[in-house]
């Protein structure tokens, strides 16, 4: 590579670095995420995108107007061969606080899961429940998790597919038990982009083996499904999620979201928008076979 290539690289860099900084300040902005003297327990798995969400936040802590705590967390869930070293000595060279947080999981799930079924949900619940717990015990106010904004649109399709329900990962959630509220400071984030961040700063990635080879069948569908849209209309999963964002209760079917049992007519309401003049109706080529008779039905 010569020094124009590297010149290049350098600069597309920075660029995907100021990007990636942007989405997260403004997520965090948007959503309210962090606080004055917030203690935010960042939760690393040893992935691509808790890496650069730690990396990030660390960053931003450097130059945000407001004072918080960075501690970085990883549940260790005795998977075999888990190589127990790697997070420590990386944390070190950060010079940040960091727990490790030492929980058999992976022997409940093999218990519990049947041989060739998905461990993800259980895997999952169990991790979560371990982490809500040890930050209550260090003090966090809030607990970030690197989940993208693909992963919010995969969870959507989701539990529309195989739920039929119509819900994603918020942004911020605030736990059932209300103890705990969760952050994803990566919700502007588009996977790709983190994939580029992650191979130029050269994360040391801990692949997750706790199942094997064995992957979510129906999230791997869901996401290959999404790239295919992304490819042939690019932009697609960036305005799926701002739909998320803008949300027409009265366009949908839920009757606990909307009253629709009691609409009232408002004659005196401005109807401007919907008035035609005689004139205009008259006009109007209308072909009346178009209409169906429905005094027969």
């Amino acid at each position: 590579m010569n020094q124009t290539d590297d010149r290049k690289e350098i600069l597309e860099f920075n660029k995907l670095q100021k990007k990636l900084r942007r989405n997260v300040g403004n997520a965090i902005k948007d959503y309210n995420m962090i606080e004055e003297g917030d203690v935010v327990m960042a939760c690393i798995s040893g992935g691509k995108d808790s890496f650069a969400m730690l990396d990030i936040l660390l960053n931003l802590q450097k130059a945000a107007p407001i004072k918080f705590e960075v501690i970085a967390v990883n549940l260790d869930q005795k998977q075999p061969g888990f190589p127990e070293h790697i997070l420590p000595e990386y944390f070190e060279t950060l010079g940040i606080p960091y727990y490790i947080v030492d929980k058999d999981t992976y022997s409940v799930v093999r218990e519990k899961v049947p041989e060739g079924k998905t461990t993800c949900g259980l895997c999952s619940r169990l991790r979560r429940g371990t982490l809500y717990s040890f930050a209550e015990k260090i003090g966090a106010t809030k607990l970030a998790l690197g989940h993208h904004m693909d992963d919010i649109v995969e969870t959507m399709f989701l539990n529309m597919f195989h739920g039929s329900r119509l819900k994603a990962m918020p942004p911020k959630l605030r736990s059932d038990d209300g103890r705990n509220v969760v952050i994803r400071p990566l919700t502007y984030c588009r996977e790709k982009d983190l994939i580029k961040y992650a191979e130029h700063k050269n994360f040391p990635i801990i692949p997750c083996n706790l199942c094997g080879s064995q992957e979510n069948l129906q999230r791997q569908n869901i996401k290959a499904m999404l790239i295919e849209w992304d490819k042939k209309t690019p932009g697609r999963v960036d305005s799926i999620f701002k739909s998320l964002q803008n949300v027409s209760p009265s366009q949908l079917a839920d009757t606990n979201l909307f009253d629709f049992e009691n609409l009232p007519i408002d004659r005196e309401a401005d109807r401007d928008e919907y008035q035609f003049s005689e004139a205009t109706v008259s006009s109007t080529n209308i072909d009346e076979s178009l209409f169906i008779d429905v005094t027969n039905i």
